[in-house]
């Protein structure tokens, strides 16, 4: 009885810090109160997980942006993604506590009131973005990827590699699954 009520309660609180989302897939989950902030679209997919227990986890689009993510994505406490244009999450991507993820750099270099042009991020299926990690504008992480812990993503990442480092360089390839993970 109490678990379930437990888990009445968490699916309605869920509901409500997602209610600025433009729309939420079946089964979401948090722990915490994200800060959400859209003013463009907001899409989140089935079995989606959001942490915000010991730091606020922030989603924030901008006007004309997208911020979509796959089905069964994990979000731990503490993480920033901001989609200026476009941060397009895959399928099955794990993002540890503290990562940013930003398709802008809010400012230009030289004249710091007029703002660079934001570039798309592509984050592609079966990811694992480790703690403290930064990927930056337009970078595409390709499938089955790992960013090591407190790497910074200046450039495209192949598929099933390792990176890390500041900026982040490839450390080692990864082995393919022998086999292909099911979609839920």
């Amino acid at each position: 009885m109490f678990t379930w009520l437990r888990q009445q309660k968490n699916t309605l609180v869920t509901r409500w810090a997602l209610r600025g989302c433009s729309s939420v897939g079946t089964a979401p989950k948090s722990w915490g109160i994200p800060l959400i902030q859209n003013a463009g679209q907001l899409i989140i997919g089935d079995d989606f997980s959001i942490w915000s227990h010991l730091s606020r986890s922030q989603l924030e689009v901008g006007a004309d942006g997208v911020l979509q993510i796959g089905n069964h994505v994990f979000i731990n406490t503490g993480t920033t993604i901001s989609a200026k244009v476009a941060v397009i999450i895959g399928d099955r991507v794990q993002i540890a506590n503290g990562v940013s993820i930003l398709d802008s750099d809010f400012h230009g270099l030289e004249d710091r009131h007029s703002p660079s042009p934001a570039e798309p991020i592509r984050i592609e299926d079966d990811v694992w973005i480790a703690t403290r990690a930064i990927v930056l504008k337009g970078v595409t992480i390709g499938r089955g990827a790992v960013v090591a812990a407190g790497a910074v993503v200046t450039c495209d990442v192949a598929p099933y590699t390792l990176v890390g480092g500041v900026p982040a360089r490839l450390i080692r390839p990864l082995q393919k699954p022998a086999y292909q993970p099911l979609s839920l």
